[in-house]
């Protein structure tokens, strides 16, 4: 390919809107020494004179005048290209589409106030959501996906991460449960119990605090989702573990709140964990994508704003 000096673009816009060398030495801070050299250039590069003489004044030739207006475009549009992008967003008339990976917590107590919140400033974006089988970064990096609300990536270092509040397992059993019922809830006696666990493969991957008290060995029921196990326990005399974000403000301040579950607290020491936004940094800058991150991360802090760190 042949090398071409794109800076002869804009000397070239400039003398065919000048009409001068002189006056497009001036425009461009050149001496007319200069800008004559480079008018030679263009010449030589066009194959065309572009600007002759004609008594004191110099007057396109027709390939000149032909190529005038698209020369001023093509330098236009390079300006733009190379200028910061436009931050200002017209939420109202924004039109496009979002995509969401997050885990059944999420989906069952907040995937309602993000639809109302964004779709209440911006009418015209449509909001896409997919389960959350692993912590994978791989689709936040390919873009199949905007934003990520969990744990943080195992991987991806790259990966930006904004917290938004920190999170706990907490224990599920239906009102009137036995457990609930005969006094404080100790190792023991929920060592006793049997359980309904959730697990999207099939296989049991439990906290080490809950090995200590051989869960494994009671598991009656495994489920895909959290939400499954809530009912299941709310319907039996299982016991269920669940994140404590995924009962709602509701439960949490009131444990008689939701009709037929109660929650308690682990009687053994199960480490709390953060919950945080993610995103590639790809789109950092974007101004759509800045405030649709914007509206998810304030309803999650408005739903559990005691939960801040």
């Amino acid at each position: 390919m042949k090398s071409v000096d794109l800076n002869l673009l804009n000397a070239l816009d400039v003398l065919l809107t000048e009409g001068s060398v002189t006056g497009a030495a001036r425009k461009l801070g050149l001496s007319t020494s200069a800008m004559s050299r480079t008018l030679a250039r263009l010449r030589a590069s066009t194959g065309d004179p572009l600007l002759v003489r004609a008594g004191r004044a110099l007057v396109p030739t027709p390939h000149a005048t032909a190529l005038r207006d698209r020369v001023h475009a093509v330098t236009n549009e390079a300006r733009t290209v190379l200028q910061p992008a436009i931050t200002r967003l017209d939420v109202a008339s924004l039109d496009s589409t979002f995509t969401i990976r997050a885990g059944e917590s999420f989906m069952e107590m907040l995937s309602s106030a993000v639809v109302a919140a964004v779709t209440r400033a911006a009418p015209h974006v449509r909001l896409q959501f997919v389960p959350k089988r692993d912590r994978d970064p791989q689709m936040l990096r390919e873009g199949s996906i905007d934003l990520e609300i969990g744990k943080r990536a195992t991987s991806g270092p790259e990966v930006r991460t904004q917290f938004l509040f920190r999170d706990r397992y907490v224990g599920i059993a239906r009102v009137g449960h036995p457990l609930l019922a005969e006094g404080n809830i100790t190792p023991r006696r929920l060592a006793a119990c049997n359980y309904v666990v959730a697990s999207q493969s099939g296989e049991l991957s439990l906290d080490s605090a809950l090995e200590e008290l051989e869960v494994g060995r009671a598991v009656r029921v495994v489920v895909p989702g959290f939400p499954d196990a809530v009912r299941v326990a709310g319907n039996s005399d299982l016991i269920a573990f669940v994140p404590r974000s995924g009962l709602g403000n509701a439960l949490v301040k009131d444990p008689a709140a939701v009709s037929g579950i109660r929650s308690f607290d682990i009687p053994v020491r199960m480490p709390d964990f953060a919950i945080s936004a993610m995103w590639h940094p790809r789109l950092d800058t974007d101004p759509a994508q800045r405030w649709f991150r914007q509206q998810v991360i304030a309803v999650c802090r408005l739903a559990y704003p005691e939960r801040k760190g």
